[in-house]
């Protein structure tokens, strides 16, 4: 493992046959079950979000080999493919679900492809998955006024108590945009800790609310998985999606900046 860094892996979809919408950022299960093998081959600890912030927070010592399992958004192939892998190692993860995507009685109707229902998303935290925050509607945050952005946290919070019966206390930003007035806004709601993405290793002087994830996709073949769990090869990698990234965010500016006028 490279320095203090630790692998916060990203996920989102997990399914055989993806829809157009979530294809890019889907696993199929047969390669996530080789990446929980890896994992488990490669003597690494997992841990839940809420586990590493407080193991920082309290100066407690971390695992040799932490890493931590994440999928946004709440797709239904979590529960079906990706937790008999999981529960196969015995690893826990975390989960940040958009709570207007999740069938059932919040239900907006948002959702790119078959989303889990809140019968299997308690079947997912009786089974050590974290049940994180992800907004309701899955907006750009950080392009919203305060009063949106509040009712988009709160309900969202407020939900995920409802269903089941303990506050999130770990969030994660829709496309991974923040910025410091987004953050704010989310401690203020409660959450101690909420997840980026930045394609980078999260360290503890990221803050606990801008540590930063990489992201598994479709393509990240068996070599590529196991270099970002060492940390090897990062900025190579996601070079792209970083120029990309920085480049949006000054039109992200731009355009917010462009509304308040």
């Amino acid at each position: 493992m490279t320095g203090a860094g630790v692998p916060i892996l990203m996920y989102h979809s997990v399914a055989a046959h993806p829809n157009d919408a979530t294809r890019g950022l889907s696993v199929a299960p047969e390669a996530f079950a080789g990446q929980m093998a890896a994992i488990a081959d490669g003597g690494l600890t997992p841990l839940t979000t809420a586990a590493l912030a407080a193991r920082w927070r309290t100066d407690r010592p971390l695992p040799a080999r932490p890493v931590l399992i994440t999928f946004d958004d709440g797709y239904e192939g979590v529960h079906r493919h990706a937790l008999p892998a999981l529960a196969k190692h015995g690893f826990p993860a975390t989960l940040f679900v958009s709570t207007g995507w999740i069938r059932g009685a919040h239900d907006t109707g948002g959702g790119l492809d078959t989303m889990l229902d809140w019968r299997q998303v308690r079947e997912l935290a009786d089974a050590d998955v974290e049940i994180g925050g992800h907004s309701h509607t899955h907006p750009q945050l950080d392009q919203l006024d305060d009063a949106a952005l509040r009712a988009e946290l709160v309900r969202c919070r407020d939900i995920v108590a409802g269903e089941l019966g303990a506050l999130p206390v770990s969030f994660a930003y829709p496309y991974g945009y923040s910025s410091r007035r987004v953050r704010t806004a989310v401690r203020a709601q409660g959450f101690t800790q909420a997840l980026a993405v930045g394609n980078s290793l999260a360290r503890r002087a990221q803050g606990p609310y801008a540590l930063r994830r990489v992201t598994v996709r479709r393509d990240t073949g068996a070599e590529e998985f196991v270099r970002l769990l060492e940390g090897r090869g990062i900025g190579r990698t996601f070079v792209r999606d970083r120029a990309l990234t920085k480049g949006y965010a000054v039109v992200r500016r731009t355009r917010r900046l462009q509304r308040l006028v």
